[in-house]
């Protein structure tokens, strides 16, 4: 069975909510999942989703592929580092332009 961890719609007509579930992936996008991860609110940003990162890294640890978008959510929320067992790293300072010894 491959697991996917992906979006699924939910919300009105021009007004998208979704849910960041764990689903085999040859269920339908909307169909059955096997577990809800969190929710994602496209007019907040990526920033503001709201992710169960314990859930997250089981998947992730457990082998199951993000879509594009929970990527760049789970990069958002610092995950992508959590699994690769690296905490985020601060940005370093400007760099100096060093001066060439002749």
């Amino acid at each position: 069975m491959a697991v996917k961890i992906r979006l699924t719609r939910i919300g009105r007509h021009k007004d998208p909510f979704y849910r960041i579930v764990a689903a085999d992936s040859r269920y339908a996008r909307d169909g059955r999942y096997i577990e809800q991860i969190g929710y994602f609110d496209p007019q907040n940003g990526v920033e503001n989703a709201t992710i169960d990162e314990e859930l997250a890294l089981k998947w992730l640890n457990l082998g199951a592929q993000p879509s594009d978008t929970v990527k760049a959510v789970f990069k958002a929320k610092g995950l992508n580092a959590k699994h690769a067992g690296v905490e985020p790293a601060k940005k370093p300072a400007a760099k100096k332009a060093k001066k060439e010894d002749k």
